[in-house]
């Protein structure tokens, strides 16, 4: 891979939100528009890119071992709470949703005014990095993709309350996990479902999070057990 194709990749952060999955588990998922540049019309959980306040944001509560140090394998381990306050700062745009701990926050970067307005700082403690995917060459756009999961449990606002949420995402729903394949949804997010799928009554990290890395030379499936590359 070359520097410049290093450099138009964007590293992201995406939110699963799983309830009730012990009996009827269903995920949070939102419809892309048609003019959207990046997977226009499809399905998929609330997410984006990683903004320059991200890497500001104090978090009420840091991620949790081992997700942090899974996080830092093969990449940048001072990426780590950014990527954390990219998920909660995306799922709340996206959905109105709020993972968040009460508390006052005067000095909100200018993306997170309207999180610092509802009375809550970032929660990170309950999210659970179970995947990370880059966008294979080629694409219009290229992300580093995080996937973290966290239950409608987690959340300080009411589930089914989508009014803050922005108009990236139409059509938010909570879709049956057994239902979900009927949905019109890029790829990667069906490897991801049939991953979640797979543990939904697991509640505890994965053994190892799955990483489908596409470069230039060659497409790889790697697992992240939590030990930060070296130079």
């Amino acid at each position: 891979m070359t520097e410049t194709d290093k450099s138009q990749i964007r590293n992201a952060a995406t939110v699963i939100v799983l309830r009730d999955r012990f009996t009827t588990p269903r995920i949070l998922m939102g419809q892309r528009g048609a003019k959207a540049a990046f997977m226009p019309n499809k399905f998929v959980f609330p997410g984006g890119a990683v903004d320059a306040g991200d890497h500001t944001v104090q978090l009420a509560s840091p991620l949790t071992s081992p997700n942090d140090a899974r996080l830092a394998e093969d990449g940048d381990a001072g990426l780590v709470p950014a990527l954390a306050a990219a998920a909660i700062r995306e799922l709340f745009e996206e959905t109105g949703q709020i993972l968040g701990q009460s508390g006052r926050w005067s000095d909100a970067p200018p993306d997170w005014t309207q999180f610092a307005s509802t009375g809550y700082r970032p929660h990170a403690a309950p999210l659970q990095f179970v995947f990370r995917a880059l966008t294979p060459p080629g694409r219009p756009r290229r992300f580093d993709a995080r996937f973290f999961l966290i239950d409608a449990d987690d959340l300080a606002s009411e589930p089914d309350d989508f009014s803050r949420a922005s108009d990236e995402l139409s059509h938010l729903q909570w879709v049956a996990l057994d239902e979900i394949r009927s949905f019109d949804m890029p790829f990667i997010t069906e490897v991801v479902l049939a991953e979640i799928a797979a543990r939904v009554t697991d509640r505890t990290p994965p053994d190892s999070v799955p990483f489908f890395k596409n470069n230039d030379e060659e497409s790889l499936f790697l697992r992240l057990r939590g030990h930060p590359m070296t130079d």
